[in-house]
């Protein structure tokens, strides 16, 4: 096999529940993952010795061993002694930080082209299983599959296959700002412990049961949810039950996340949320022809943000 061409596929959160933190420093999380049509091009090319070499014009990605496409590649040689190596070109346009999982989608991409150019025949389970140790969001990426819920880490997968017949159409926008998750997270500690901790001043022992009763540790809707009422197509309902826990974090930190929340909203868009830590924020429309004449509208708006007119696939 000469060379391997993959397109690398981007996410979006369509709920996110962070439960608390792991003795990994990780956290617990609960996310239903969408695969969606903005994609990376993964180009693999053997080369004669043994050298893993990430090649791309895009600035804002590292060349070396802290890609984590070079790390998927160094970890399948190293695991089966493979003394090959390949050239990987990356050609970016999923935005780089903007909680669209473009990195582990590149990951994920050559684990499995390398598998196929490697003649490793490795099955999805256990591609998965290595996935898990390059990134949280990896092990999605290596199933086939349009929907799937992720827990744990959101490392543990599992494909919402009575939704495979269901296409939602995006207005995407992404403004020009990189956010750590690391940091998100860190944030989010950080004000759940100031929020427990205000709450046991002011209740004792109370304090839990109040939690529990408003509401205010959990989201009014669940995945199951969620998931239902995407499978009626209900946008009406879809926008009650999407959520996720670090959106005001992020929004705090980055105002511009709240602008463009805003931004849709006045342009009638009803399901509105950031996709993992942000600041990508995506809306529902109701078909290809809105979501196209909103993102028009959106660009029109500001200039400086990167907006896509997305789907499922």
């Amino acid at each position: 096999m000469k060379k391997l061409i993959l397109n690398s596929y981007a996410k979006l959160n369509l709920y996110l529940l962070v439960l608390n933190k792991r003795g990994d420093n990780y956290h617990n999380i609960k996310t239903v993952f969408e695969r969606i049509d903005l994609s990376d091009k993964i180009i693999l090319t053997p080369r004669q010795d043994n050298k893993i070499k990430i090649i791309s014009s895009a600035r804002n990605i590292p060349k070396d061993s802290s890609n984590l496409a070079y790390r998927s590649a160094k970890l399948l040689q190293n695991r089966f002694n493979i003394n090959r190596g390949a050239d990987i070109k990356i050609i970016k346009h999923i935005p780089v930080g903007g909680g669209l999982g473009g990195g582990s989608s590149n990951a994920a991409s050559v684990l499995v082209g390398l598998n196929k150019l490697w003649g490793l025949n490795l099955d999805r389970d256990k591609l998965a299983g290595l996935a898990k140790k390059i990134g949280c969001d990896v092990p999605f990426f290596i199933y086939n599959a349009p929907f799937a819920l992720g827990v744990a880490r959101g490392d543990r997968i599992r494909i919402l296959n009575f939704l495979d017949k269901v296409r939602l159409w995006h207005i995407l926008a992404v403004p020009k700002t990189e956010v750590s998750t690391e940091l998100i997270y860190n944030k989010w500690d950080i004000a759940m412990k100031s929020f427990k901790g205000t709450l046991r001043k002011l209740f004792g022992r109370e304090s839990s049961g109040i939690l529990k009763k408003a509401g205010l540790t959990r989201p009014s809707c669940d995945v199951k949810i969620l998931t239902s009422v995407l499978r009626k197509k209900d946008l009406f309902l879809v926008s009650k039950a999407l959520f996720n826990s670090l959106q005001e974090v992020t929004a705090k930190l980055y105002p511009e996340v709240a602008r463009i929340k805003e931004k849709l909203g006045i342009l009638g868009v009803k399901a509105i949320l950031m996709s993992g830590s942000g600041p990508a924020i995506f809306g529902i429309a109701h078909s290809r022809k809105e979501a196209v004449s909103l993102c028009r509208q959106l660009r029109e708006e500001n200039k400086s943000w990167r907006v896509f007119t997305t789907s499922t696939i």
